[in-house]
């Protein structure tokens, strides 16, 4: 009798083996087979799906569109800030540096700000420009906070042409105040 139990116990654990080996293999395949029947179920026939593109699609494509816009519109600016100012102010690093200063200045982050100055001067910027541009910024008069996108395009101004966007600016506040007739109450 032990001679039977000795062989008994390395085939019940073949046995076992086996088992197991076919009960994992059958989930694997129902897992396997469940996720390319919910795949087929959510594709449309061709006809339908180039005809119409789901919501998701596009407005991913129309994010991914204006990303690229938003590019070449700063690659723009750069040139022409490149093109428009002869000195130091119009190399890219320093239109980069400087317009973030003048952000931050007018956003009353001194400290910040002063950190950029430090390393606008380590790219030999001109400091005379952003002292121009600061003064075009604040003789525009106020900006309401919330509008990131006016703050934004007077900088670039301003930093383009300094004393054109002043004198443009003084221009329009001296023929409101010298109008001829009553003041509105």
């Amino acid at each position: 009798m032990t001679n039977s139990r000795v062989g008994l116990v390395p085939m019940l654990r073949c046995t076992i083996r086996s088992a197991a080996a076919l009960l994992a293999g059958g989930v694997l395949l129902a897992s396997t087979l469940t996720a390319s029947a919910q795949q087929s179920g959510d594709q449309k026939p061709p006809e339908q799906a180039q005809g119409e593109q789901k919501p998701d699609d596009q407005k991913a494509a129309e994010q991914a569109k204006a990303e690229q816009q938003a590019q070449q519109k700063a690659i723009d600016e750069y040139k022409e800030a490149a093109e428009k100012l002869t000195s130091s102010a119009g190399a890219p690093e320093c239109v980069w540096t400087g317009r973030r200063i003048e952000s931050l200045l007018w956003r009353d982050d001194i400290d910040t700000a002063r950190r950029y100055i430090d390393l606008y001067d380590r790219f030999g910027c001109s400091s005379e420009h952003l002292k121009l541009a600061f003064r075009c910024i604040i003789q525009q008069g106020p900006i309401d906070p919330k509008a990131a996108d006016k703050l934004a395009s007077r900088v670039h101004n301003c930093w383009i042409a300094p004393e054109e966007a002043t004198t443009a600016s003084t221009q329009a506040t001296t023929g409101a105040t010298t109008k001829e007739g009553t003041i509105p109450n």
